[in-house]
This record gives structure tokens, C-alpha cells and sequence, in this order.
């Protein structure tokens, strides 16, 4: 018979014994670091490729390679995208129940609830404080012209943006505001080429763009964007024509007129890649149900974008080599 082994009053049964605690996640700095990241989505930092065109004063007057006109610009166009993106804040907080229809604006951090009302408002709060303050450093006039586009995207966010054709005016005055700012921040006249074809453009993007919510969304395309009803398709196919047409005509006659270029007539060589661009632009629209956010559009498109990038080396090197 086998003796029982005696068991010792400080044993303690296995059943008894505590598992390892595991080390709790820092869930807390995850939810921090997810909220910033939400409020930088919501400033929409791709849309900032918008304000390049601020640097067209400082390319096409020769004055890239004057150190201070350089530094100016470049502020100019750090002060657009603060306001720019207090704007888009300001719209996706005013539009959240439109965009939720959208099945790509739905996906937005304050649509999709990533970000709660009240940091969205005090971010873009700060950064048009930012803005003001940064506009006056450079110049009180550049100051003006800032202004004046808070209060036209304020505007088209609460008001001209349900207005037919009114509200692709808005967008494109709003890049004329831009142009003309990268002007006034680096002190040379505003060229009256430059506010035409920005303009026509900016027209063409914006009847674009309607025309993809108008195909994409179908059914409940009036849910998302209230003016929608007044456009049809093919209106805004003739509008997009139109304004096609005119936008290669008035940067063909800029090419050889405009008192800023070679007397040589060598800016005309540009002409056929803003050619390839319009036309490619279109076959995106028509073929491949693009136009609905052309700062996307312009980096999926290899053929886009290498035609712009040419069309921006080749204007350089004329106006500041063969010029």
C-alpha cells in the first residue's frame, strides 16, 4: 500500500492559482492618434494640389527665380490651404447628412462619424485665424483677396451652391481668387489672360464634376446636391463643349498676344499639350466615368498627368531660356 504524501499547509491546489494579468492596450493614445488623423482627413490635404495655380503670377511674369517673389508665393499658397481646408470642414459639417448619400463622400471622417462636430469646428476655426494672420504678413492686399474667398466659400456652402449654374460660377471664381492672390502676394499685375483662362477652366472642372454626380448618383442625386434636378446630361455635355472649346481658344490667343511671353512666338509649342489634356480630360468623362474629383483623376491618369508635367516643363523653359 502506498504511503500519501503529506501536503504542506502553505500549498496552495492548482485550481487556486491566478492566471498572468495581461498588459492592458493603450487604448486611449490608439483613440488620440485615430481622432488627429481623422481631423487631418477632414482638412483634405490631396485637394491642396488646387493651389498651385496660386504660382502661376510667379511662373508666367519671370519672377521664379527672384528669392524673395519665391518665398512670398509660397507662403501664399501655405495661407490657401489653411482656409481652404477650414472651408471643407465647414461644408462637410454643414452637408454631413448629403455626403452619407454619396458612395464616396459618405466615406469622408465626419460623415462616417470618425470625427465629432465640436474639434472639426475648433480646427477650422484655428486655421482661418492662421490664415488672416499669415495674408497680412505678406501683404494687407493679399489680405483682401483672402478675405473675399472666405466669404464667397461660406457663401456657396450655405447658399449659391443651390443655385443652377450659379454654383460652378462660385467654384470657379474661387480659383480666379486664387490666381489672382499668388498676384497681388508677389506685387505684379494681375494678367487679364490669366483670369480668363482660369476661369473657363475652372468652368470646364466644375460642369465635369456635375455631370459625374449627375451619373453616378442617378436616383438620389437631388438627395445628395439639391440643384441637380434643373441639370440634365446632355445640357451639361453642351456646357462642357462649350466651355472646351473656349478655354484651347483663349490660352492659343494668350500664347502669342499676351505681352509676357517671347516676342518668338515659342509659348504656341505648349498649345498641343493643353490639346492632349482637354481631350484626354473629356475621354475620362465620357469613357471611363471620370470628372468626379479631378485632384484623384489627375494622379490615377499616367497620360493626364505626364501631358500637364510636359506642358509645365516646356512653358519654363520657353519663358525662362528661349525667352
Amino acid at each position: 500500500m502506498h504511503e500519501s504524501v503529506p501536503i504542506s499547509d502553505n500549498a496552495k491546489p492548482a485550481e487556486d492559482a491566478q492566471p498572468p494579468v495581461a498588459r492592458p492596450t493603450n487604448s486611449l493614445a490608439m483613440n488620440r492618434w485615430s481622432g488627429a488623423f481623422g481631423l487631418f482627413r477632414a482638412m483634405r490635404p490631396l485637394q491642396w494640389t488646387k493651389n498651385a495655380i496660386v504660382l502661376a503670377a510667379l511662373v508666367f511674369d519671370e519672377r521664379l527665380l527672384e528669392g524673395g517673389a519665391l518665398a512670398r508665393a509660397i507662403a501664399a499658397v501655405l495661407v490657401f490651404c489653411a482656409v481652404s481646408s477650414a472651408i471643407y470642414i465647414i461644408n462637410d459639417l454643414r452637408d454631413v447628412a448629403a455626403d452619407r448619400l454619396h458612395p464616396r463622400k459618405r466615406h469622408r471622417p465626419i460623415a462616417a462619424r470618425l470625427v465629432s462636430p465640436m474639434p472639426a469646428i475648433v480646427l477650422a476655426l484655428s486655421l482661418l485665424a492662421a490664415g488672416l494672420v499669415g495674408a497680412y504678413a505678406i501683404r494687407p492686399g493679399f489680405l483682401a483677396v483672402i478675405s473675399g474667398y472666405i466669404l464667397l466659400m461660406v457663401a456657396y456652402s450655405y447658399a449659391l451652391k443651390r443655385l443652377v449654374l450659379i454654383d460652378v460660377f462660385a467654384i470657379a471664381a474661387g480659383f480666379v481668387l486664387r490666381a489672382a492672390g499668388g498676384a497681388v502676394a508677389i506685387g505684379v499685375p494681375i494678367s487679364p489672360w490669366l483670369y480668363v483662362c482660369t476661369m473657363l477652366l475652372a468652368l470646364f472642372i466644375g460642369f465635369a464634376k456635375r455631370r459625374h454626380e449627375m451619373t453616378s448618383l442617378e436616383a438620389v442625386a437631388v438627395q445628395h446636391r439639391a440643384n441637380l434636378d434643373a441639370y440634365t446630361v446632355p445640357l451639361l455635355d453642351q456646357l462642357i463643349t462649350i466651355v472646351a472649346a473656349s478655354t484651347l481658344m483663349a490660352y492659343s490667343l494668350y500664347t502669342f498676344d499676351a505681352a509676357t511671353v517671347p516676342t518668338n512666338h515659342a509659348m504656341m509649342l505648349t498649345v498641343p499639350f493643353v490639346v492632349y489634356a482637354m481631350f484626354r480630360y473629356l475621354f475620362l468623362i465620357h469613357r471611363r466615368d471620370g470628372g468626379g474629383s479631378p485632384e484623384t483623376l489627375l494622379f490615377k491618369d499616367a497620360p493626364l498627368l505626364g501631358s500637364i508635367l510636359c506642358w509645365g516643363v516646356v512653358s519654363v523653359a520657353i519663358l525662362y531660356l528661349a525667352g
